[in-house]
C-alpha cells in the first residue's frame, strides 16, 4: 500500500501543471482547439462487498474487493474539431475472502489511444465520434490487462443550455481478450453539469454497461455526483463519488482528478 501511495503522489506532482469533464464517466463533445494540449491525472478508489459461493470450499464466503487506478491522459488538438488522446493507467486490486487475502496485484495496465472528432455544431448542440484502441501493455495473467488489442467507438452528444450542459454517450467495444471475458460490450450513459457559483460546477451522471463477465446477466449500473473547481482559466481540480445501483457495480468509488491545458 505504501508503494501505491508513493506512485500516486509522484504522478500527481509531476503532472500537476486542464481542463476536463472528470469526474464524469460520460464524455462531452468538446475539443481542445488547434495545437492545444491538455494533461489530466485522474484517480479512483473503489470498494465492494458481496456474498459468493466458493467452488473450492463448497461454501459461501464474504468477498471484499478494494482497488484503484491512476490514469494519465495527454490530449492534443490536431485542429479545432479533432483531438488525439493517449492514456496510460496504473491499477491495483486486493481481494479478500472471509478476511483472507486471495489476490493482491498492482501495475501498469493497457495503454489507450483515441481520436475525438466533433462533426456537428449548431445552436449549442454538438455531435462527436470517438474511435479508440487499447494496446496489451498490461500483464493479463495478473489481471492488469486484456492480453489483446481492443477496439471501441463512442457516439457523443452535448447540448448547452446556459448555465448548464447535458451529455449523452452510446458506445461499443470489441473486447478481444485472453481472460475469458465477453467480447461485445455496449455502454450508455447520461450526464449534466451546471455552474452553481463562479468557477464551481456541480456534475451528475448515470449509466449502464454490459457485464464483462460471461456468466453474469446483470449489467453494472451506476450513479455519480461531484464538483469541478476552476483554480484558473487553464487549471481544474475535481472530486466525485460513484455508487453502484446493483450488485454488478462496485458499492462505491471515490474519484479525484487534476487537469491542465496549454
Amino acid at each position: 500500500m505504501f508503494k501505491k501511495i508513493i506512485v500516486m503522489v509522484v504522478v500527481l506532482l509531476w503532472f500537476s501543471s486542464a481542463f476536463g469533464a472528470h469526474p464524469l464517466i460520460t464524455d462531452d463533445a468538446g475539443t481542445q482547439g488547434r495545437k492545444k494540449f491538455q494533461i489530466e491525472v485522474n484517480s479512483e478508489f473503489s470498494y465492494d462487498k458481496e456474498k459468493k459461493f466458493s467452488e473450492d470450499t463448497g461454501d459461501w464466503v464474504t468477498e471484499k474487493t478494494t482497488g484503484g487506478e491512476i490514469a494519465t491522459n495527454l490530449s492534443y488538438g490536431v485542429d479545432d474539431y479533432t483531438d488525439i488522446v493517449i492514456g496510460l493507467p496504473y491499477q491495483w486490486s486486493e481481494v479478500k475472502e472471509n478476511d483472507i487475502v486471495a489476490s493482491d496485484e498492482d501495475g501498469v495496465s493497457d495503454m489507450s489511444m483515441e481520436m475525438k472528432w466533433r462533426f456537428y455544431e449548431k445552436d449549442g448542440l454538438n455531435f462527436a465520434l470517438k474511435p479508440g484502441v487499447t494496446l496489451p501493455t498490461g500483464d493479463d495473467e495478473r489481471g492488469l490487462g486484456s492480453g489483446r488489442t481492443t477496439y471501441s467507438m463512442v457516439f457523443i452528444a452535448t447540448k448547452e443550455i446556459s448555465p448548464a450542459a447535458f451529455h449523452l454517450n452510446f458506445g461499443y467495444k470489441r473486447n478481444d481478450n485472453k481472460v475469458d471475458e465477453r467480447r461485445d460490450i455496449w455502454h450508455a450513459s447520461f450526464a449534466s453539469d451546471v455552474e452553481v457559483v463562479k468557477n464551481l460546477e456541480a456534475v451528475a451522471n448515470i449509466g449502464v454497461e454490459r457485464n464483462h463477465t460471461k456468466t453474469s446477466h446483470t449489467q453494472p449500473a451506476f450513479i455519480l455526483g461531484g464538483l469541478i473547481y476552476s483554480v484558473s482559466e487553464n487549471l481544474d481540480i475535481d472530486l466525485g463519488v460513484k455508487g453502484g445501483l446493483n450488485n454488478a457495480e462496485a458499492d462505491y468509488t471515490i474519484l479525484a482528478g487534476i487537469a491542465r491545458r496549454f
